[in-house]
């Protein structure tokens, strides 16, 4: 199976399902929790332009906790402020512009790989 790079929270629910799910179809998982280990800026330039605006979790309670003005920063600047806004988990095949990209834990995402869903 394929080596994986999980982004996420490591108390988060769906970013632990999604690591056992993954783990348990045979996927090498490499995990970062991206509060204890942020993403540095060209990291979210990169991952925003994969993933685009929805990588920015507007449903979030972190996001309805942000002021008017933290909201309307630019979304790199939003994450590096508060790093658990990331719609999660984010999950990269190898070189993610080439080899594939995911970002939650649907039930398309299971399928593509390989996880039942």
């Amino acid at each position: 199976m394929a080596a994986l790079t999980i982004l996420g929270l490591q108390k988060c629910s769906t970013c632990q399902k999604a690591l056992a799910d993954l783990q348990a179809a045979g996927h090498q998982i490499t995990f970062r929790d991206v509060t204890e280990t942020p993403l540095n800026e060209a990291e979210r330039e990169e991952l925003l332009t994969t993933f685009g605006e929805k990588l920015v979790n507007r449903a979030s309670l972190t996001w309805r906790a942000m002021t008017e003005d933290e909201r309307g920063a630019d979304p790199i600047t939003q994450l590096g402020a508060k790093p658990a806004l990331m719609k999660r988990p984010a999950i990269l095949a190898g070189d993610a512009g080439k080899d594939g990209h995911w970002l939650g834990w649907t039930a398309n995402v299971k399928r593509a790989l390989g996880v039942p869903a």
